[in-house]
């Protein structure tokens, strides 16, 4: 008897890992393609662009803005606020370095334009749950130009975004979208987390025409060979592309363009393409991460299963 309790409890085990197994083999994902804004709002006010100050002393393009005659600062609009004096006391701060810096009224006003308290870009949406409602986009972390680092932020938003123009990737000089906000400004979805394979976040939306689940594909089962890229390259208009898987190995994929008209467009891939979803067989594989840059029409990818990891 107790023999067969045991091989009842190995039974009971085995159903159990398999069932699961099956089920995460099923997982489904609705993939994306549409090029969408994103911005980050941040708990502090920083200097995007060097000014020469009329006594001579520079803000430089990185500096912290931390307070304003004693009183902290933390954002643009709070800095605006308080311009109230005719003289002021701005104090800067650098790594450890700190200065203060004595500006009139009106050459603190004129200093607004060059501060930022937000870092805002352009990307594609990768993936929506359509269980969760949560949302993948961009399938590498956002890093800020001016502070080079993934910047701290209190709040975050994505917008659906139309592309105007494109200016094409040739070898050296990769290419880019040049995109605007659609829908008045009417947010898409939060972002959650910034990490090293995207962004995260909830869809709040249900106006956005979505596509029917695919199931994913896991590495072991993606082939070298023909795949399609989903992809806005005019308006916000999303299309499937022709691509040629060239290598897998680690969930990073490696694949060229071989579509013309994608090539014709744009020279291969472009900044801002960065999140298109890959399918392959019908299923979903992954998103394109980043180009060469040598060679535009080659590019890299991840693992849809990987990314799904960082799924806050």
């Amino acid at each position: 008897m107790r023999h067969m309790r045991k091989l009842f409890t190995i039974i009971l085990l085995i159903t159990f890992f398999m069932s699961h197994t099956v089920y995460a083999e099923a997982k489904k994902l609705i993939p994306m393609g549409e090029s969408i804004g994103i911005q980050l709002q941040l708990p502090f006010v920083y200097v995007a662009h060097d000014v020469l100050l009329p006594s001579g002393e520079w803000l430089k393009k990185g500096d912290f803005i931390t307070e304003l005659n004693g009183r902290k600062i933390n954002s643009v609009s709070t800095l605006k606020e308080e311009l109230t004096e005719s003289d002021l006391t701005l104090s800067v701060q650098k790594k450890d370095e700190k200065r203060n810096l004595s500006l009139t009224k009106e050459e603190a006003s004129n200093i607004l334009p060059f501060l930022k308290d937000e870092t805002d870009g352009i990307g594609t949406l990768t993936y929506i749950d359509p269980e969760s409602k949560q949302y993948g986009a961009l399938g590498h972390q956002i890093i800020d130009g001016v502070l080079n680092a993934p910047p701290k932020f209190t709040e975050g938003s994505i917008f659906l975004a139309s592309i105007e123009q494109i200016k094409k990737s040739s070898p050296g000089h990769p290419g880019y979208k040049i995109s605007v906000i659609n829908n008045n400004n009417i947010r898409l979805g939060s972002i959650k987390s910034n990490d090293l394979y995207g962004i995260f976040g909830q869809w709040e939306t249900n106006n956005q025409s979505l596509r029917q689940p695919i199931e994913i594909m896991h590495a072991k089962d993606i082939k070298l060979g023909k795949a399609e890229i989903y992809t806005a390259i005019e308006g916000s208009k999303v299309e499937n592309f022709d691509i040629e898987i060239i290598k897998c190995e680690d969930n990073i994929l490696q694949f060229v363009v071989t579509d013309k008209e994608l090539l014709d467009k744009t020279g291969g891939i472009l900044q801002g393409m960065s999140g298109s979803p890959i399918i392959q067989d019908n299923k979903f594989v992954g998103a394109v991460t980043h180009m060469f840059v040598e060679q535009p029409s080659k590019g890299a990818a991840i693992t849809v299963v990987e990314m799904l990891k960082q799924t806050p």
